[in-house]
């Protein structure tokens, strides 16, 4: 009897209405996965891309040899950065749903993929950003009011209103500017990080993006390039189960892991626990150790869960089950790192109360002065020249004759 051939449609694990199930996850127990040497070759540690990297277990404990022994000082550090821009994600998700910024995005739940991966690196290494990074400028110090002018569009806003909001960047701190085209900004790294070993600097770029983002042919462009010229840079695929309303699986997830497509390209693929501060510090230590010392690029795929909307303009009940994020098995970033700190002696409940009262209301000081530099209806306002800036490096006649005809017409 002959078969006939069936269009398989992904299907998520769990609808409205319905239990969450996150079964289909593969995971590994904390401490398991062996710690290869930073220069083994791509095929020599093709396991890195299936088993999952964990360094805490559930009750808080370091285990394997991922464990990057940080001291008790730089946990706390990655602790506050971690709360501060879940408390910071909190007030601008309320600020918009008052009406007074126009969009924002939240990283509730993926906030160790940034502050861990950033605290690995150096800061002279060049960062390349998606929409759910703001840890990363967080963790490299950009002050929040510069954040919340971006946000605001105001006199002060770092893109001159030439941007949607959270598309920050920040030369000073080595951050390139977000891209609402997705995946771009991985072959601006990889061809960043070239630039970098051509000059001979010290230097590596990491780039982050969705899952649903490797669908795009800049993904593996960015793979293609890194791969054949043996570029210092991490590539780092963040896993958090949804493309706005699209499941991983219709990026590919169920046949094999993201992390998987780099031994593809003789890249080295490493699945960490993204939801795992300590993990997800140590894979990227790991990385960056290879890029300097000219072993080459790295694919990591931080499994983690984006625990809010895609943004505000989403409704996550009509796709997915109520309070999921509840049930993911690998738990919340901020309350693991918290909990190891407490079974360590070096943190408490009432420290972290007292914290996230300091860094609540350093949220709502920096607001209350990002609005005096202008708001959606108040002003002082952009001045309207700015839009004939920052094109061409000298001005074009028909140019010179709109920008006078504008000002005529203001005076």
């Amino acid at each position: 009897m002959n078969k006939r051939s069936r269009l398989h449609i992904p299907r998520a694990p769990a609808r409205p209405g319905e239990k969450p199930d996150f079964r289909y996850v593969q995971l590994s127990p904390a401490g398991a996965v062996a710690r290869p040497d930073v220069n083994a070759r791509a095929r020599e540690i093709e396991h890195l891309a299936t088993d999952l990297v964990r360094v805490l277990d559930d009750d808080g404990r370091a285990l394997g040899p991922w464990d990057p022994h940080l001291d008790a000082a730089e946990l706390q550090v990655g602790l506050r950065h971690m709360l501060l821009t879940r408390i910071y994600d909190d007030r601008m998700q309320r600020t918009q749903r008052a009406g007074k910024i126009t969009f924002y995005m939240r990283s509730l739940g993926e906030e160790a993929v940034s502050v861990a991966a950033c605290m690995a690196l150096k800061p002279g290494d060049m960062l390349f950003p998606s929409y759910r990074n703001q840890g990363l400028h967080i963790t490299r110090g950009l002050s929040l009011v510069d954040m919340m002018c971006q946000l605001l569009s105001n006199t002060r806003d770092m893109c001159k209103g030439r941007q949607l909001p959270v598309m920050y960047h920040s030369r000073a701190a080595n951050i390139f500017t977000i891209s609402g085209n997705l995946a771009t900004q991985l072959p601006q790294a990889v061809g960043w990080a070239m630039a970098a070993a051509i000059k001979g600097e010290d230097h590596l770029a990491a780039g982050w993006l969705g899952e649903g983002s490797t669908a795009e042919a800049d993904f593996h462009y960015a793979l293609l390039f890194a791969s054949v010229y043996q570029a210092p840079a991490i590539l780092n695929v963040v896993n958090n189960q949804w493309a706005i309303s699209t499941f991983q699986g219709f990026a590919g997830g169920e046949q094999r892991s993201f992390a998987a497509r780099g031994p593809g390209y003789g890249i080295p693929g490493v699945r960490v626990d993204g939801n795992d501060f300590l993990a997800v510090y140590a894979v990227t230590r790991w990385a960056a150790e290879r890029a300097r010392t000219g072993a080459g690029p790295t694919l990591i795929e931080h499994v983690t869960y984006r625990a809010a909307a895609h943004s505000t303009s989403d409704d996550p009940s009509r796709y997915r089950a109520k309070d999921d994020h509840l049930h993911w098995p690998l738990g919340d970033p901020v309350e693991r790192l918290k909990r190891h700190l407490i079974r360590l002696g070096e943190w408490s409940e009432e420290r972290h109360q007292a914290l996230t009262a300091e860094l609540e209301a350093l949220v709502a000081a920096s607001w209350k002065e990002a609005v005096t530099h202008g708001t959606l209806t108040e002003g002082p306002n952009l001045d309207p020249d700015l839009m004939f800036e920052d094109v061409f490096e000298e001005m074009p006649p028909h140019l010179i004759k709109q920008r006078a005809a504008l000002r005529k017409e203001r005076s």
